[in-house]
């Protein structure tokens, strides 16, 4: 029900998931009558692996999170995610409030043995691919230790859903060089390298998206300046770009030629194919959908979790931390 288009986006996207993914079964959580009526507008739609759950309430989108929390416990958010922790789903995709569902999940799942937060990762493209960043806003400060369990958390995720063996991962800084940065971020760096991940160093901010690493960590203060920023020189690219081919008849004789090319870059930057932040550290899977996404963003989030269920990736987080319980104990 939330986000700023609600069902009218993410009913369609959750029925071209269920086209692309022949093995989902998906729940809507809402208001059934509006459900209902958004399903009516569509043809061909499979009720045995669809089905609707009753939730009277509404989180808004400006709502502050403790008020969500209190005061709306028939909210959509809220009866999805006791969906999850009572085993009859296996992940919530939401496109709502994003500190209502932080601050909900968190009450509801708790956070895996040895994690003392949880933290929002996802995808930027780079010119090798892309990279998996976190924290990108569940927490605007972060001990050394916490960094630690993000860069743990990131190297597993990375590792299972894109099957690689030892994720290369890299610390946010104002520098690579030893002096560079502040306390937090130099003590950081130490745990990183006395721990068996395969620790690249610091990188900087110009190098995000050179697709020299695997996984990008930081606390979360940095990480959504950096995502917002990125999205919104994205935008302003996109805008330049639109007024030089269309500023004279020879720039939009230009564009004609240079459509093959110009779609090419558009799918390439095609924000919506990295639509979908996990909420890793939770005793289940959570993932933030982009508020103004489409119908094909929406989509996009809904795969990122069905690959988290297929990887079972709490479990294997909850795994490796025990492992490391007695290495890094963490902060209280």
């Amino acid at each position: 029900m939330g986000g700023d288009h609600g069902p009218a986006v993410t009913v369609p996207g959750a029925l071209a998931a269920l086209r692309s993914q022949p093995d989902l079964n998906l729940v809507l959580v809402g208001q059934r009558a509006i459900l209902e009526k958004e399903l009516a507008r569509h043809t061909g739609v499979d009720r045995n692996r669809l089905r609707i759950e009753e939730a009277s309430e509404v989180v808004g989108m400006d709502e502050p999170p403790a008020q969500a929390l209190r005061g709306k416990k028939d909210s959509s958010m809220r009866v999805a995610i006791n969906l999850v922790k009572s085993g009859e789903a296996q992940a919530i995709v939401s496109a709502g409030n994003t500190g209502a569902l932080m601050a909900t999940a968190r009450f509801v799942l708790k956070t895996l043995p040895g994690i003392d937060r949880p933290a929002i990762i996802t995808a930027f493209p780079t010119v090798h691919g892309h990279v998996h960043i976190l924290d990108l806003g569940a927490n605007v400060d972060s001990t050394p230790e916490q960094l630690l369990q993000f860069g743990i958390m990131g190297s597993l995720l990375v590792g299972a859903v894109e099957r690689k063996q030892s994720p290369l991962v890299a610390l946010l800084n104002v520098g690579v060089e030893d002096i560079k940065g502040n306390e937090v971020v130099k003590k950081a760096d130490e745990l990183f390298r006395a721990s068996d991940l395969n620790y690249h160093g610091y990188v900087e901010g110009d190098e995000i998206y050179l697709g020299k690493v695997d996984v990008i960590v930081c606390d979360g203060f940095v990480g959504n300046v950096a995502l917002k920023t990125s999205e919104g020189l994205a935008r302003m690219i996109s805008q330049f770009m639109k007024e030089e081919f269309t500023r004279t008849l020879f720039s939009k004789l230009a564009a004609l030629v240079a459509l093959p090319v110009l779609n090419a870059l558009r799918r390439r930057l095609d924000t919506r194919q990295y639509n979908g932040a996990s909420l890793v550290g939770l005793n289940g899977i959570v993932i933030k959908s982009h508020g103004g996404t489409d119908t094909v963003g929406f989509e996009y989030a809904i795969q990122v979790a069905a690959e988290e269920v297929q990887n079972q990736l709490p479990q294997l987080i909850g795994a490796r931390l025990t492992t490391l319980q007695g290495q890094h104990k963490p902060s209280s």
